[in-house]
């Protein structure tokens, strides 16, 4: 009985053999008529050599006046990008100054996303800084900054900028 059992697996086996290799063979014919139909598609295209024998002379005159218009362009862009970045070098600011406000006011206060803040007395930005972190004045990024300040720390940013004005005087700007 378990002769018959093998015989039928084995019959089965040779069977489904001769299945998978027919749709091989189904398959690998296919391939083949694919690749005769790219082969009858190819078409040679002849490829003339033209010689290129105007050679366009360049005129010096104006390869020196676009360099000269190149090199006004980008001193316009750094002059620009100086006044809103301000001079780092202009005079020292602390580092809580550094760290809370320059970002937004400018290395010495001459403002970028935030408005300018040279110029103004101690009392008039010591009583915005309050105002800020009570909430009294609405502006969700200045109170995110000062909320962990201390009084202390706001009347040394206050008078620090105070200072900016004569700060830069002294420094020739």
């Amino acid at each position: 009985m378990i002769r018959h059992i093998i015989a039928a697996i084995a019959t089965l086996l040779a069977l489904w053999s001769m299945v998978y290799m027919y749709k091989l063979d189904t398959q690998s014919e296919r391939l083949n008529q694919i690749k005769k139909v790219i082969e009858k598609s190819k078409q040679e295209v002849p490829v003339q050599n033209n010689k290129i024998e105007a050679i366009q002379k360049i005129d010096d005159s104006s390869v020196k006046e676009e360099t000269k218009k190149e090199d006004e362009a980008v001193a316009k862009k750094l002059e620009s990008l100086k006044k809103r970045a301000g001079n780092i070098m202009a005079f020292k600011v602390s580092p809580l100054y550094k760290q809370k406000c320059s970002s937004c006011h400018g290395v010495n206060g001459e403002g970028i996303v935030g408005p300018k803040l040279i110029g103004l007395s101690e009392s008039k930005i010591y009583q915005a800084l309050v105002d800020f972190k009570s909430g009294k004045r609405k502006n969700y990024v200045m109170y995110g900054l000062l909320t962990k300040l201390s009084d202390e720390d706001l009347k040394k940013l206050s008078k620090e900028i105070s200072t900016f004005e004569q700060k830069k005087r002294a420094a020739g700007q």
